[in-house]
């Protein structure tokens, strides 16, 4: 670099780190500048010889992750200094101590856990990938603030990651929508949860993400003038009222979008909650819940409410302590809206998280108390991680499943409220109270009926949980529980009781195999093990322990050794090479459809039946254990949670000839129904199009139909053809691929 260039790099710096002081959520005091200042300056000494991919000098990675948890997120100087910290014990020659002895324990402490974080190895095998993020998890318990700044850190390197390999991006991307942004929600942090799942969009899916972030900007200036209507039309009653407010638009994030054009079925244009009017006003905190009522009151009765979709996060605020008052109205020109209707203090809690809690709190003058905060929010992660004897791919999919379900409020039988996941049953309520109910539950009262266990809560339901001491969880119990405590409770009791069956199992097996002049050993184990299909030496412990490996089945596993050797000969004799049983034609017809990697290798696959892809689709290879390679669509269900968690097994994957083949894809048919309408539907698909027909299935209701249609094509273009053609039928009014 130039002398010039490393002024102008210089200059930017001091710029940016002034920036970073001046915008601080919090107020910092002499001292809180004199830390961040000293953090800094080690920071860019201790950096000082490195560049990032881009070629930017590589401090201004840890400036920017200050930025965000200063402004963004909200956090106090120690978090400041820790972040712009976060990497000079795993890449310089600084070490831990060094940072103690000039920081303190806490800015140490925090350091060591984010460099924990990033020495976890990123293991091959899942389970171990997802023990990882487990252990992740535990720097909770240490200090909060390690995973806040973890998720500053990821959002910095998603805002820079064009510079990357695309495998990498798609790598770091998937990971992303897969932990970080559920994680960001969990913690309150919305804001940074949708630029999270934007950016994960980005690079997972990258022409979906252009043509919807297009037609967003096409629309914006209708939505700015339906805003600006809607505020006409309530303005002046709101005015009235002498209230200080303010009304704004908020866009619906890409990946909502998306998501909801995957859920529905839908194409963009027939997405109509792309926005929401947000309604923020000054209140004192006596006047708050007063006002927001006074402001729903007026804003409904210039608009029609939905009663159905009334959301009063006021009165019992979600666990993350988000409060807001939620209606959707009939707005303008026949379209319902959403409405948000919050306090100032409400807006700042719903951006910054749980750090605005501190600003808000009353009385909160010093950290003792403000701590207390970060505990209550503490123990509600605290019951997902302490069962260490969960199956660790299990905990990242309930912990997961947790953090995105909606919320409901139940009663105790004293009135007390109780916040449990949408869906939640008596029993997820039972574990919620305590481990020892939930174990022993017999039966539940719901508003004084009894209910099966499996029975759906609603908000507002008074639960009363029946026990008794001789009940105890089984296997069905897990077809009925949905929370991440009450599964995790009830596998490890089922755990336990298998654990004893199976030690009196392998006594029994013992004294069988004896008398078939067997003795147990590891070998033998293992080869009953692979004879009985089974997994585990556990499982077939617990078999012979419930009797389904019976006496008969045991002797039956004697003689079939006995005779192991003569067989493995005859299969010698009998083996010819795979070669000369292929039908090099049939295989050459099948390899000319796709091809894999760089050098577009011709490979052996089968179509996941998860997404059904045909030629056309923008398709990748997954390796699996003992299927070869399954083929998925890029938009596949299971895409995100494949390319996270084995992108080593990833293959790239294109379609390059699909004259040979031919596809089945299966579509849906809505419409009015008519006379004659199947007749015109199948002359389409068979006459017209010369397309064969798998399945077909018309119902009809009250003068409307839906079809289902199996179909087999060569490729997508041959069936966007025809879906095209089926939409032109007279009474049909929708035609979309299942």
């Amino acid at each position: 670099m130039t002398p010039v260039d490393i002024e102008k790099e210089n200059k930017e710096l001091a710029r940016q780190y002034k920036e970073l002081l001046r915008i601080s959520y919090r107020t910092l005091s002499d001292d809180d500048k004199k830390l961040i200042r000293e953090a800094f300056d080690v920071a860019v000494d201790a950096h000082k010889d490195q560049r990032r991919k881009s070629g930017e000098a590589y401090i201004f990675h840890p400036l920017a992750v200050a930025r965000i948890v200063a402004s963004e997120i909200g956090m106090d100087a120690t978090s400041i200094a820790a972040a712009l910290l976060h990497d000079v014990v795993e890449d310089t020659i600084y070490t831990l101590e060094d940072l103690e002895e000039r920081f303190g324990p806490t800015v140490a402490r925090i350091v060591d856990g984010l460099t924990k974080i990033s020495n976890l190895k990123k293991h091959r095998d899942v389970s171990l990938q997802a023990e990882n993020f487990r252990k992740m998890l535990l720097t909770i318990n240490d200090d909060v603030r390690v995973i806040i700044i973890k998720i500053a850190d990821r959002l910095h390197n998603m805002q820079t990651m064009d510079s990357m390999r695309p495998d990498k991006q798609i790598k770091i991307a998937s990971e992303t929508l897969y932990i970080y942004a559920p994680l960001a929600h969990r913690i309150g942090l919305y804001n940074i949860k949708t630029e999270l799942e934007d950016l994960g969009l980005k690079y997972t899916e990258p022409e979906i993400f252009k043509d919807i972030s297009r037609k967003m900007k096409e629309t914006k200036e209708q939505q700015d003038q339906y805003i600006e209507e809607f505020t006409r039309a309530v303005q002046q009653s709101l005015d009235k009222e002498i209230l200080d407010y303010e009304i704004k638009g908020r866009p619906k994030s890409i990946y909502s979008i998306r998501r909801k054009m995957l859920k529905q079925n839908i194409p963009f244009d027939e997405v109509y909650d792309k926005f929401a009017i947000r309604i923020i006003y000054k209140a004192t905190p006596e006047s708050e819940k007063f006002l927001a009522w006074k402001i729903y009151s007026i804003v409904t009765d210039h608009f029609r409410p939905n009663p159905t979709r009334l959301r009063d996060w006021i009165s019992s605020p979600k666990s993350t302590g988000y409060e807001a008052l939620h209606i959707t109205v009939m707005g303008l020109k026949g379209r319902w809206v959403e409405v948000q209707i919050r306090s100032e203090r409400m807006n700042e809690i719903a951006e910054k998280g749980y750090a605005a809690h501190y600003k808000y709190k009353q009385g909160a003058s010093n950290e003792n108390e403000e701590d207390q905060t970060l505990d209550e929010w503490l123990n509600r992660l605290q019951d997902a991680l302490e069962n260490n004897e969960t199956n660790a791919v299990d905990f990242v999919e309930q912990f997961k499943l947790n953090l995105y379900n909606k919320e409901i409020f139940v009663f105790t039988p004293q009135g007390d409220l109780k916040s449990l996941p949408k869906a939640a049953t008596p029993l997820d309520f039972a574990f919620s109270i305590h481990t020892e109910i939930g174990m022993h539950t017999r039966g539940a009262r719901v508003n004084g009926k009894l209910v099966p266990l499996s029975h759906e809560l609603k908000s507002g339901d008074q639960v009363e949980i029946i026990t008794s001491e001789h009940a105890k969880p089984n296997n069905n119990w897990l077809d009925y529980a949905t929370t991440a405590r009450a599964r995790s409770k009830i596998k490890s009791s089922l755990k336990d009781e298998k654990k004893t069956i199976a030690e009196d199992g392998k006594v029994i097996l013992t004294r069988k195999l004896r008398s078939q002049k067997i003795s147990l050993d590891q070998n033998i184990i293992n080869e009953m093990v692979i004879y009985f299909k089974l997994k585990t030496s556990l499982d077939l412990f617990y078999r012979v322990g419930i009797g389904t490996i019976d006496n008969k089945m045991i002797k039956e596993y004697a003689a079939s050794r006995s005779s192991a050797i003569v067989s493995f000969f005859k299969n010698k004799i009998r083996k010819t090479p795979v070669a000369e049983n292929v039908d090099k034609d049939e295989i050459t017809d099948k390899f000319d459809l796709l091809v894999f990697g760089k050098d577009e290798q011709k490979l052996d696959y089968t179509l996941a039946p998860c997404c059904n892809p045909i030629p056309g689709d923008k398709v990748f290879g997954f390796t699996t254990v003992s299927d070869g390679i399954k083929v998925h669509k890029q938009n596949c269900p299971n895409a995100i949670q494949l390319q996270s968690n084995y992108a080593y097994r990833i293959i790239p994957a294109k379609w390059i000839d699909s004259s040979a083949q031919e596809f089945r894809a299966d579509l849906e048919l809505t419409g009015i129904d008519t006379l004659g309408l199947v007749n015109h539907v199948t002359r389409e698909i068979s006459e017209h199009m010369h397309v064969n027909m798998r399945g077909l299935n018309f119902t009809t209701n009250d003068g409307v139909f839906k079809g289902n249609i199996t179909v087999i094509v060569q490729n997508k273009k041959h069936l966007h053809r025809l879906i095209e053609n089926l939409k032109k039928i007279n009474g049909i009014d929708k035609v979309i691929r299942l």
